[in-house]
C-alpha cells in the first residue's frame, strides 16, 4: 500500500586546508520519494514524511484529482477542496503536511489515488510535539513498525491511538497492565493516526540515522 524509494547522496564538506594532513568531513543527505495510496471513494489518514523546501499543499500537492478533500485538524477539522473549476486548493493552499503531521483526506473517485511526496528524510535528534487532546500525528521519519516499541511514541496510561481503515480502531495505553490494549498497533509509511492524550503533551523525540 505504501513504497519509499531512498536515493543517498554524500555532500564533501571542507573541513579545511591549513596542512597537507587536513581531512575532508562527509555529511550525508538522504533524499527519495514515498507514494500514499488513497483507497477508492473513502477517507484515509495519511502523511507526509519527507522534508520539502515547502510543506503547504499547494506546493507538495499541486495535481491531484479535482473534489478531493484534505482536512488538517486542529482542535477540529479544517476541509480544504482542490476545485474543480480553478483546480487549486480551496480556500487556499496554505495548510501544511510537515514531517509527523497527518490529515484526513476524502477520496471521491472510484478508484484509488497515488500521492507523491518527494523530499529529504530527516536525520539526527528530531522532535513531535504531540499536544494534549486531540491531535493528527505521524512518526516523524518514513518508517513502518510498532508504534512503541519501533517508532518510539512515548505514552502515558489510559492515552489512546486510533487507526483508520473505513472506520477507527482504538488502541488504549492500559493503566494497569502499562501495556498497548487489545494489542500493540503498527503504522506503515505514509500512514498517520488520531492521537488523545488526557494528562498533558509531550514531545515525540526520535534519534534517527539512515544507515
Amino acid at each position: 500500500m505504501r513504497t519509499i524509494t531512498l536515493l543517498i547522496a554524500a555532500a564533501t564538506l571542507a573541513a579545511g586546508l591549513a596542512s597537507s594532513m587536513a581531512q575532508a568531513v562527509y555529511s550525508q543527505n538522504v533524499v527519495g520519494y514515498v507514494n500514499v495510496t488513497l483507497p477508492a471513494n473513502a477517507y484515509a489518514l495519511i502523511a507526509n514524511q519527507l522534508n520539502s523546501t515547502n510543506n503547504t499543499i499547494a506546493s507538495l500537492l499541486p495535481s491531484v484529482s479535482p473534489g478531493t478533500v484534505l482536512n488538517k485538524y486542529n482542535g477540529g477539522y479544517t476541509a480544504y477542496t482542490f476545485d474543480e473549476i480553478s483546480l487549486d486548493w480551496q480556500p487556499d493552499g496554505l495548510a501544511t503536511l510537515n514531517p509527523g503531521e497527518g490529515a484526513l483526506v476524502r477520496n471521491f473517485d472510484l478508484t484509488p489515488q497515488t500521492w507523491t511526496f518527494v523530499g529529504e528524510v530527516r536525520q539526527g535528534s528530531l522532535t513531535n510535539a504531540v499536544p494534549n487532546g486531540y491531535s493528527v500525528r505521524s512518526s516523524i521519519v518514513p518508517q513502518a513498525g510498532l508504534i512503541t516499541s519501533v517508532l518510539g511514541y512515548p505514552p502515558n496510561p489510559g492515552d489512546s491511538v486510533n487507526k483508520y481503515a473505513g472506520g477507527y480502531t482504538t488502541f488504549t495505553f492500559d493503566e494497569i497492565s502499562l501495556d498497548w490494549q487489545p494489542f500493540q498497533p503498527s503504522f506503515n509509511v505514509g500512514e498517520a493516526f488520531l492521537a488523545q492524550r488526557f494528562s498533558g503533551g509531550t514531545n515525540w523525540v526520535r534519534n534517527f540515522t539512515v544507515n
